[in-house]
């Protein structure tokens, strides 16, 4: 009994999550986008930590000469934030 209260639990705290909790995949060729954006800007990023965020991108450790940074970009590839790590 204790098993299946716990599977009901479990399971209802999965479905509940807003669907915003879940990462959308960002298509290569956004990817290749956005990498060569960063790349005029002296900036590099792993393409696993681009995600899809608000109908813009979020960039969580991107390496650049000037140093690390997390970084937003709206869906034109515009730098909307910019924050210094």
């Amino acid at each position: 009994m204790t098993k299946h209260l716990m599977t009901i639990a479990f399971l209802s705290a999965v479905f509940a999550m807003p669907l915003s909790a879940v990462a959308e995949e960002v298509p290569a060729d956004k990817q290749t986008a956005i990498l060569d954006m960063l790349k005029t800007m002296q900036c590099e990023v792993d393409p696993a930590n681009i995600e899809a965020d608000d109908g813009g991108f979020e960039l969580d450790d991107v390496f650049c000469a000037d140093g690390q940074y997390d970084m937003k970009l709206n869906a034109d590839l515009v730098v909307t934030d910019k924050r210094k790590e």
